[in-house]
């Protein structure tokens, strides 16, 4: 029988202190099994202790490890990883997500030149760089995420670079920063729809959300945006749909839907486990919204088959561009 890699962070290991203390007071949500078609296979290939072991090199944390991506055995195991820039902590408290809420510490000049190193070490022809919230910071660490792109475009120049950002909501000049920097995408997970924003996304503004996409293609229309949902929180068809035509008129180019996974019994329940069925037909829904890109699977995250998407997404847009002319 084959094994399963199950992420469960319920309890804290050896004494160590509780992840998520802000969720504390809240009633327990069982965590339900998950279907056959979500389960994933424990990591054990050698690359991915190579890839392990240099991010403990570099000292690096990554989204794939705080986040409990399902995805990590595969993608570490390609040398593939997602960098987390600006500490393990994060100033948010999002119902849905497994990175630990708290106080920061402050950010660390070297880490852009160590993020950049490691991205030269793995190789990688496309690199996406996420990280935690910082409404602690007066720019919400824009110039921090600029000063890593910057770094890997001088190590890495052949590398292509997506950074998947906070909101910089009320840090006024913060997104300018980032896009003056020249990403080659640039990410803003929506996460799901505008209903759920109060129990689900607390700290966040579906309109910011939005407008912060927008303006990146009003600011260089040559870069690539990105943004995605999470199924399986409540939300109905309709109100996906219409998430999907907010993001054409933002001029969205790449959409992500993949299912929601319940890190612990103190995080949002799952209302639903969507169907690969059902995803098929979400994807369907929106090529003929007319995005570039879609990837809508239970297994999609922000950042999983990346570099193969960036191709896909070039190839795309020189397609239409040469049919329109």
């Amino acid at each position: 029988m084959a094994q399963h890699f199950i992420v469960d962070h319920r309890q804290p290991r050896n004494g160590a202190r509780v992840r998520h203390p802000e969720k504390m007071h809240r009633p327990d949500n069982p965590v339900q099994r998950k279907p056959a078609w979500i389960r994933v296979r424990a990591p054990g290939h050698p690359v991915y202790r190579e890839t392990q072991q240099l991010m403990r090199d570099h000292q690096l944390s990554t989204v794939c490890e705080e986040a409990a991506c399902p995805n990590i055995g595969e993608c570490w195991s390609q040398r593939h990883a997602t960098m987390m820039i600006m500490g393990e902590i994060c100033t948010r408290a999002c119902a849905f997500c497994n990175v630990t809420t708290g106080l920061p510490q402050p950010l660390d000049p070297q880490e852009p030149a160590r993020v950049a190193q490691a991205v030269a070490r793995l190789g990688l022809r496309h690199v996406v760089i996420t990280s935690v919230d910082r409404d602690d910071l007066p720019d919400g660490g824009a110039a921090h995420i600029a000063a890593v792109i910057r770094a890997i475009r001088q190590q890495a120049p052949e590398t292509t670079v997506e950074v998947l950002t906070p909101d910089f909501l009320r840090k006024a000049g913060a997104l300018e920063i980032v896009v003056a920097a020249r990403p080659d995408v640039f990410n803003h997970n929506i996460e799901t729809v505008p209903r759920l924003y109060p129990s689900i996304r607390p700290g966040a503004r579906y309109y910011q959300s939005l407008r912060l996409l927008d303006r990146v293609k009003q600011l260089d229309p040559s870069i690539f945006t990105k943004s995605g949902l999470m199924l399986g929180l409540g939300e109905e068809r309709e109100e996906v749909s219409q998430v999907m035509d907010d993001f054409r008129i933002a001029d969205v180019d790449f959409l992500t839907l993949g299912q929601y996974l319940q890190p612990s019994v103190k995080h949002a329940p799952v209302r639903e486990f969507v169907t690969p069925e059902e995803f098929g037909n979400y994807a369907a829904l929106a090529r003929g919204k007319g995005f570039l890109q879609v990837s809508a699977t239970p297994l999609t995250r922000s950042s999983y088959h990346a570099d193969r998407d960036f191709a896909s997404l070039q190839a795309e847009r020189a397609r239409r561009l040469e049919k329109s002319h």
